[in-house]
């Protein structure tokens, strides 16, 4: 090959590199959902950030002040969460009259130092109880005490000639499996504690969590307001809390997690003010959460229906609990086509004579704590009540469907799981 081909080839190469990197800068980036909506309809480049902003705000209060525990001797994570909040507020000094005073509100109630306050008093409390580091530290250690020994064994067998393979077999088998049943039992252990002094915590820092509830509702009802502002259907803004302790929210759906509840929700329309239009572009984002359930999802199968329910003006005198775990598929599928809202009663008023003699059971037998009712709006067809039990001993959660009165008309679609 002479010079002149030589350098026509590297010229071509040359040539051919940059038509590939003018490609790949030209490839369109992928948008997030917030740009995409952002687009759509118009908005400020700086609308959708802030109303993300003040949702990480609100989760992170909400979470922090149902799991507190979760938080104790992790000084670096909890910092990194105090960073970016404490920044995000900053931001809010810049912009309109009611971030500026949401801002305000921020500094006034003191929200970092009861943080760090909660904090500290958890920690105390976990160390009274014989807890002195955090869950991923201790698992840590244990794993590196477990681990370098069986790295020492099987080192050591590696140097005996001859050694035949059923002896080490069992000691690989112990390498593998011991870590894991070890970390299992710790983290058994730990959702123990937690679920012991959950509710010690709350009671002796009612007032301090309350303050936190406070201002993630004051943040949630400013989004709201900007939302509306903005004309944003406000079905297309979900996000996920650990707690039903706000107003003006819609429940999508809830999840279980670890004996942690996850609850789904999108703003409600305030009643003068019509549902904004979504448009077309948009609408892949207005599918409801967990639509069809895969085969291999766990999905709520424990359903108890109030058969033989007596009862009027939404109070119920009399029925037969029965379990309907064959429906299980239908029932998910029922509720996942419901809207669900606050049961306007509490469960004492709903149920005045709840007792061993009329009561709502657990599979294992055991009589259910019943922490929530919420009322469910089927295609807007038909109400029922689903009563959410706590967590029972057992491990398992139970959930019962009832008639909000005995003269509900049941729709036939719906007959074989409330009237067979």
């Amino acid at each position: 090959m002479t010079d002149t081909e030589n350098n026509e080839g590297l010229k071509s190469e040359s040539s051919e590199s940059r038509e590939e990197k003018k490609k790949k800068r030209a490839r369109p980036q992928r948008k997030t959902q917030g740009q995409i909506i952002q687009e759509a309809l118009n908005l400020g480049p700086t609308d959708i950030q802030n109303v993300e902003k003040k949702l990480f705000i609100v989760r992170f209060l909400d979470y922090f002040s149902e799991e507190t525990l979760d938080f104790i001797f992790k000084d670096s994570t909890l910092n990194q969460y105090i960073k970016q909040i404490t920044t995000n507020i900053e931001d809010f000094s810049k912009g309109r009259e009611e971030d500026r005073i949401l801002k305000q509100s921020f500094e006034s109630k003191g929200i970092v130092n009861i943080v760090n306050k909660l904090k500290s008093k958890s920690e105390e409390l976990a160390l009274s109880k014989g807890i002195k580091g955090s869950m991923d530290k201790r698992l840590r250690k244990l794993t590196l005490i477990i681990t370098l020994p069986l790295f020492a064994a099987i080192f050591g067998l590696a140097f005996i000639p001859n050694l035949p393979i059923f002896v080490l077999f069992p000691v690989l088998c112990v390498f593998c499996m011991l870590p894991q049943l070890i970390k299992g039992s710790v983290v058994k252990k730990w959702y123990a504690f937690k679920e012991q002094n959950k509710n010690e915590i709350y009671t002796k820092n009612r007032e301090d969590v309350m303050i936190l509830k406070n201002f993630a509702g004051e943040t949630l009802d400013n989004v709201r307001s900007r939302l509306i502002e903005l004309k944003v259907p406000l079905q297309l803004i979900k996000f996920v809390l650990h707690s039903r302790d706000y107003e003006n929210l819609t429940l999508i759906n809830q999840k279980n997690i670890r004996g942690t509840m996850q609850y789904f929700y999108t703003f409600d329309y305030p009643a003068d003010v019509e549902p904004f239009p979504i448009p077309e572009t948009l609408q892949q984002y207005q599918q409801p959460l967990f639509p069809e359930k895969k085969k291999t999802e766990k999905m709520e199968k424990n359903f108890i229906v109030l058969s033989e329910m007596k009862g009027t003006d939404g109070v119920i005198s009399h029925f037969v609990p029965t379990l309907k775990d064959k429906y299980a598929d239908k029932i998910n599928d029922m509720l996942n086509n419901s809207e669900f809202s606050k049961a306007p009663k509490e469960f004492k008023e709903i149920i005045p004579n709840y007792s061993k003699e009329i009561a709502i059971y657990c599979i294992c037998g055991d009589i259910a704590e019943v922490s929530t009712v919420q009322i469910c709006n089927w295609k807007d067809q038909f109400k029922f009540y689903l009563f959410e039990g706590k967590q029972c001993n057992c491990g398992e959660s139970v959930y019962a469907l009832s008639l909000m009165n005995e003269s509900d008309e049941v729709p036939e679609e719906l007959k074989e799981i409330f009237l067979n």
